[in-house]
């Protein structure tokens, strides 16, 4: 147990919908009332469960957080994974002592930097370099222990022409860059990086994995990262923790609970939808999307795939380009698509992609969905507009596991003896 940094017994978090704060004098009487009395909280009785698919009604409550516990090793990187809304960032400010739980403990060892958001901990009006010696006076450094620091951490961060400019000036890539370098090389026992990272370009992202990858093995310090990057959290984590809808699923080894939480991503599939109320159709004043659908219901790697949009045009444009990423459950750009399409104005207009059999691999795959005018002037982007899941079922070998890549087509070959 004397190896165990962070423990984490019971946490819940109760937010007030609607409300300004944790609640009122009121409703903790009516709480600690009914405590006394043994009876349930009557603050249970409504938003049970953060669920953000249901509309909030009055002030109702919501549980972001509901009795999760969990342990995290010295030395240990510990992935922390799930949709939109299932609490991974309510979880991480409680860890970094942000905000505090409505209910339960947690115990940890050393000091602790967080990176959850762009600027975490920076004053804007502030250089760089004041930047840097009021974040490691924060976490307790001596003013000596942070100049011995202070080159490798510029160096990192790529910021050494802007040092002494106000980091109000810097762009969110050279803000966050220079925000991990702090977090990371200040020697703080424990490291929590939110998704914070994706800010970054891919050769920033690479340097900082490593980076984490490297305090944990060498240094024996911890981290926990919490990322929609499912290969980087492969890369990172041996073990991780899913969470959904503000409760902990599952805790296991890194791919087991990646399949467990595509799985659970598999139950929200969107493949179709329509509407007959144009003010609800998705979009914007100027495009609507009145329907679409992937076709057919059940897709095989072996099938072909039709990719249908219903649009509206509300522009006085009529020449278009509708175009769409198609993402897989790892959050990479499997292919990017477009075509020319002519919509009279206040008409609809209807588009097909056609996604050839023996090309997508096996994978749960989203619909992000673009309208550009002719002159490529941006009208409309929806993300994750449709959802769906190759699934191989042709294979007898199937213990053997997906075919490796992001996608399978079947080539020719040739061969001699």
């Amino acid at each position: 147990m004397s190896n165990i940094v962070i423990k984490v017994e019971n946490v819940s978090k109760l937010y007030r919908l609607g409300e300004v704060g944790t609640g009122t004098l009121s409703h903790d009487l009516n709480r600690w009332w009914a405590k006394m009395l043994g009876k349930e909280d009557p603050t249970m009785k409504v938003g049970m469960v953060n669920d953000r698919t249901q509309k909030a009604v009055g002030n109702d409550y919501v549980w972001a957080l509901r009795d999760v516990s969990f342990d995290v090793k010295q030395g240990e990187v510990l992935g922390i994974i799930g949709r939109n809304g299932a609490g991974k960032s309510t979880l991480l400010k409680i860890l970094s002592r942000t905000t505090p739980p409505t209910e339960g403990t947690i115990k940890a060892k050393g000091r602790i930097a967080s990176l959850l958001e762009v600027g975490t901990g920076f004053h804007p009006e502030l250089t760089g370099r004041e930047n840097i010696f009021q974040n490691g006076a924060i976490l307790g450094m001596t003013r000596r222990e942070i100049t011995r620091k202070f080159d490798e951490i510029v160096d990192f961060a790529g910021v050494a022409k802007y040092i002494d400019t106000p980091v109000k000036r810097y762009s969110s890539g050279m803000y966050v860059r220079l925000a991990f370098a702090v977090a990371a090389h200040l020697e703080p026992e424990i490291l929590i990086v939110d998704e914070v990272l994706a800010v970054g370009d891919a050769e920033f992202q690479k340097k900082c994995l490593g980076k984490m990858k490297d305090v944990s093995m060498n240094e024996g310090r911890t981290v926990l990262f919490v990322s929609h990057n499912l290969a980087a959290v492969k890369t990172l984590c041996d073990r991780s923790v899913l969470l959904s809808q503000g409760t902990v699923k599952e805790i296991g080894q890194t791919n087991h609970i990646v399949t467990q939480y595509v799985k659970l991503n598999a139950e929200h599939l969107k493949r179709r939808i329509s509407y007959t109320n144009e003010a609800e159709a998705p979009g914007n004043d100027k495009i609507k999307i009145i329907s679409a659908e992937v076709h057919p219901d059940i897709i095989s790697v072996d099938d072909d795939i039709k990719v249908t949009f219903d649009i509206l045009n509300k522009t006085p444009h009529k020449n278009f380009k509708v175009a769409f990423d198609l993402v897989n459950a790892n959050e990479q750009i499997v292919f990017s698509t477009a075509a020319d399409i002519s919509i009279a104005t206040n008409g609809t207009g209807k588009a097909q992609c056609h996604i050839p059999a023996n090309f997508l691999n096996d994978d749960i795959y989203s619909v992000w969905f673009y309208m550009f005018t002719n002159e490529m002037m941006p009208l409309l982007l929806l993300k994750e507009l449709l959802s769906f899941e190759v699934v191989d079922k042709g294979r007898d070998y199937a213990y053997l596991g997906k075919i490796n890549g992001v996608v399978r087509p079947i080539l020719k070959w040739e061969t001699t003896k």
